[in-house]
């Protein structure tokens, strides 16, 4: 993905979908697949408009996985995506539902417009349904947010900025 912001999610065999995780270009994506740690892809959705280069892996599979170069940078890649794995389940343990809500708001929203499935968000931040409902609800109180019927609208950015880094 050359440029653009994505969800990566996972289909269960019971039909259930799970959010797994955030693309930020510039990143791979297939990359699992290209190695052959994972035979089933992953759903992928944007979240912005999106700009992806596509290799047709049947035609030079053997030549990128014989390339050092390639390889080196592949492997900087994954080491920094479970950097970046550790560092989110870390952050779930350690923040508040606040924090952590108005973090998944910013990285989700497109145009300042906030429109993920209750159940998808409640289930990444491991919170009730309910619980999640009462922080929104605050969010809308305190003016950071307006339930329009699209979504939410960020109306305070800033603020929402600040209790996504932990500021008061």
């Amino acid at each position: 993905m050359l440029s653009g912001r994505a969800k990566l999610f996972l289909s269960h065999e019971n039909g259930r979908i799970s959010l797994i995780n955030f693309l930020n270009a510039p990143c791979f994506i297939g990359e699992m697949e290209l190695l052959g740690a994972q035979e089933a892809a992953n759903g992928v959705t944007a979240i912005t408009p999106c700009t992806c280069y596509q290799i047709h892996i049947n035609n030079c599979k053997n030549k990128i996985l014989n390339n050092t170069k390639f390889l080196r940078y592949l492997c900087l890649f994954l080491s920094h995506k479970a950097i970046g794995n550790t560092s989110n389940y870390t952050k779930n343990q350690a923040y508040p539902l606040e924090v952590r809500l108005a973090n998944f708001i910013l990285l989700t929203s497109c145009n300042q417009m906030y429109r993920e499935k209750h159940t998808e968000a409640a289930e990444f931040l491991g919170v009730t349904y309910r619980h999640l409902l009462y922080v929104l609800a605050a969010f809308v109180k305190q003016g950071y947010l307006k339930k329009t019927e699209q979504g939410y609208y960020i109306q305070d950015l800033n603020t929402l900025r600040k209790i996504a880094e932990g500021k008061p």
